[in-house]
């Protein structure tokens, strides 16, 4: 049977092409902001493009950072994709504002420091590994990126005694470097558009689909 995947309705996202791309990789979308439905979703997709600020603001007035906290809490699988991927972090920095992220990882987002910004095209990713999400893809495969904010240095200090598995951080490169995805237990994000990104991306999206069983 297909996995069942909910894109989350907040207000933010290319949803359609969202829901288009992860149907053609296999799963049964349903796009929407309802409660019962995100919990009881195989996968959930947490999309999202503009600003942090406005992300937020639409993402709690659907209390969807209770959303995501208590699917992560009962291990069930997130993906979070561009901004979408950075309310996953502590808190987002744009024009000398501050606002708070759903914190699932510690880290700010913040501008890029780069010659030209928006980051805009096709980039490579230096994934690690043993990465689910980038598994069967070359190493010089490309995704598309845009943005001009991005979480620049990983924050999260490794469990000393070893119990926990530390995330897989995959990395990018525009002026300086950037996350550029994070597959951590159920919590998986991409700063690029994997429904934007053709054959690569369908393949990273078949990839997510296929830890959901």
């Amino acid at each position: 049977m297909s996995p069942s995947v909910v894109v989350l309705d907040y207000g933010s996202g290319n949803l359609r092409s969202a829901e288009r791309a992860i149907a053609r990789a296999g799963a049964e979308v349903t796009v929407t902001a309802d409660w019962d439905a995100a919990l009881a979703a195989d996968g959930l997709v947490v999309p999202g493009v503009g600003a942090f600020a406005a992300c937020m603001a639409g993402l709690r007035a659907v209390r969807g950072d209770q959303i995501i906290g208590r699917r992560l809490a009962g291990g069930r699988p997130v993906l979070g994709i561009c901004v979408g991927m950075q309310i996953l972090f502590g808190k987002g920095v744009e024009h000398g504002v501050t606002t708070d992220g759903c914190d699932e990882w510690p880290g700010t987002v913040e501008r890029l420091e780069a010659p030209v910004v928006p980051h805009m095209g096709w980039s490579t990713v230096a994934a690690p590994s043993g990465s689910a999400l980038f598994g069967g893809l070359d190493a010089g495969t490309r995704f598309y990126f845009v943005h001009s904010y991005a979480v620049r240095r990983w924050e999260l200090t490794p469990d000393p005694a070893g119990r926990i598995e530390p995330p897989l951080v995959t990395w990018a490169e525009h002026g300086d470097r950037f996350v550029a995805a994070v597959e951590n237990g159920p919590l998986c994000a991409t700063q690029f558009h994997p429904e934007k990104s053709g054959d690569a991306g369908a393949a990273v999206l078949r990839n997510w689909l296929a830890t959901l069983s």
